[in-house]
């Protein structure tokens, strides 16, 4: 008997670590996805941004990238950029405080929300190539906080890609939590005396 329950327990250990191992792997290819949202040209008007078939919001894939397009409005129109910002934030608009770091961080530096685009560059001072499109991706920490997903965009102007998140409501579309795309990257070439 001693034997039988010997293969008995070898048996179930490696039944156990079998599935701790299918786990393990099912875990880590969770979040390892990317999507390029691809923009035939930036909006004038809010009523051209809400009728792209991205402004549905139905992933949070999208929402990210139509952060990224509202930013790029902000050099011609700041309010019109403002609205797509509320637009994209849903039922919490921006305050006075967000909209005046906005205009903080675009004061010196104007560029890095093209840098977001396929194609800009430091080396051809963040001209995008055409059509417009934005890389989006989630790694396998992206849906640790219920409800929320922590998304990523690289910027041709940095090292690593950066954190935009974004919050899942009732109506199952994905709203603009919070970004972190406005932080300072390298300077385009033409305005580098270094270069």
């Amino acid at each position: 008997m001693a034997l039988f329950d010997m293969l008995k327990s070898k048996a179930k250990t490696a039944v156990t670590q079998t599935v701790r191992d299918t786990v393990t792997k099912a875990a880590q290819n969770i979040g390892c996805k990317s999507e390029k949202i691809v923009f035939q040209s930036i909006p004038t008007s809010l009523e051209e941004f809400k009728a792209l078939p991205q402004a549905a919001m139905s992933t949070p894939f999208e929402t990210a990238a139509m952060t990224v397009l509202a930013f790029n409005c902000y050099n011609q129109n700041k309010e019109l950029c403002f609205e797509m910002l509320d637009y994209l934030r849903g039922p919490r608009p921006l305050s006075g405080i967000d909209k005046q770091f906005i205009s903080d961080r675009f004061r010196d530096y104007d560029y890095v929300p093209r840098s977001y685009f396929l194609g800009a560059s430091p080396e051809n001072d963040y001209q995008p190539s055409q059509p417009l499109t934005v890389a989006v991706s989630d790694n396998p920490y992206s849906y640790e906080a219920q409800g929320y997903v922590k998304m990523f965009i690289p910027s041709g102007g940095a090292d690593s890609p950066r954190p935009i998140q974004l919050r899942e409501a009732k109506d199952g579309k994905w709203y603009l939590w919070e970004q972190f795309l406005l932080t300072a990257i390298r300077q385009p070439e033409s305005s580098n005396p270094w270069a």
